[in-house]
């Protein structure tokens, strides 16, 4: 469902008996459509955490501190974003990673914050099947590919962080299940518990979250992160890589830089649990960087 925040500016002429007018054209305001997903920690639709992701408090501030633009939220799944993201209406995705190839048509902002990356989640009756690719805790994924005996589960036109990205595109695509639907992870989730899918690939707060939505019991999985791959993941802001996109991106950034940044690390600690597989560094407060171009 789409949700509209209009703000309108007041236009006044203040007339011999101090009546105000408003010009036809005074009330007009660029329309400015954030897209968003259910994406838990970030942006959680349902269940008992509805509305308390990361960006669910972060997108009110925005909007407020940005009048200037008729804000439209809009719920779409991963790959509808990245295509109108590539289009030239005015549309800013509040949760991206960053990747070479996406950047050659959205606008990044500044760093938002961190999340612990993307791992890989299996049923703990399943472990025996990657036991051979784990080492000190940690999958070596381009061997897990390779090997083509384990299923895995993914999101389609997700990025993963650009290290898992690349093993990716090198893999054979034999032993990779790409979901194109709207609740990707709670589908990969429920064909997990049904035994037809060993593993899948996501952030540990959002298995955790999409679990119980379905009624699935999160201790019941296990959670390895990708050997090789860096531990932290930043998420930015994207917008159209227009002339409105970049205006959008610096007006995103001045609200961003006169944020406290303890404001965005209550947000993370609520979703600090204590039975988390890493004691809750999934979404503990994190350092976040630019990212390096090759």
């Amino acid at each position: 469902m789409t949700k509209r925040w209009k703000w309108r500016g007041i236009c006044a002429g203040l007339i011999t008996s101090a009546m105000f007018f408003c010009t036809p054209g005074a009330l007009a305001a660029e329309k400015l459509i954030w897209l968003v997903r259910d994406l838990p920690p970030m942006a959680v639709h349902d269940g008992p955490n509805k509305d308390q992701g990361i960006i669910d408090r972060l997108l009110p501030v925005l909007i407020a501190n940005m009048p200037q633009y008729e804000h439209v939220i809009q719920r779409v799944n991963r790959a509808r974003s990245l295509q109108m993201l590539e289009g030239q209406e005015l549309a800013c995705d509040p949760m991206l990673v960053w990747n070479q190839s996406r950047a050659q048509h959205i606008v990044y902002s500044s760093p938002i914050f961190g999340l612990r990356s993307n791992g890989l989640a299996i049923r703990r009756t399943d472990e025996q099947l990657i036991a051979p690719f784990v080492h000190d805790q940690a999958v070596d994924l381009p061997a897990l590919l390779s090997a083509q005996s384990v299923k895995l589960g993914l999101v389609a036109k997700r990025s993963y962080g650009v290290w898992i990205d690349d093993q990716l595109s090198k893999s054979p695509t034999d032993p990779i299940f790409i979901h194109y639907g709207n609740d990707a992870i709670g589908s990969l989730l429920q064909m997990q518990h049904a035994g037809r899918l060993p593993t899948l690939l996501g952030y540990w707060p959002e298995i955790q979250s999409k679990a119980k939505q379905y009624g699935l019991s999160s201790k019941a999985l296990a959670f390895y992160p990708i050997q090789g791959a860096p531990a932290y993941q930043t998420i930015y802001a994207g917008c159209t890589k227009t002339p409105q996109g970049q205006k959008a991106i610096a007006d995103i950034n001045t609200v961003l830089g006169h944020l406290p940044r303890d404001s965005i690390a209550s947000a993370q600690t609520f979703w600090i649990q204590a039975d988390q597989a890493d004691d809750g560094r999934a979404s503990a407060p994190l350092p976040v960087q630019e990212p390096t171009v090759p």
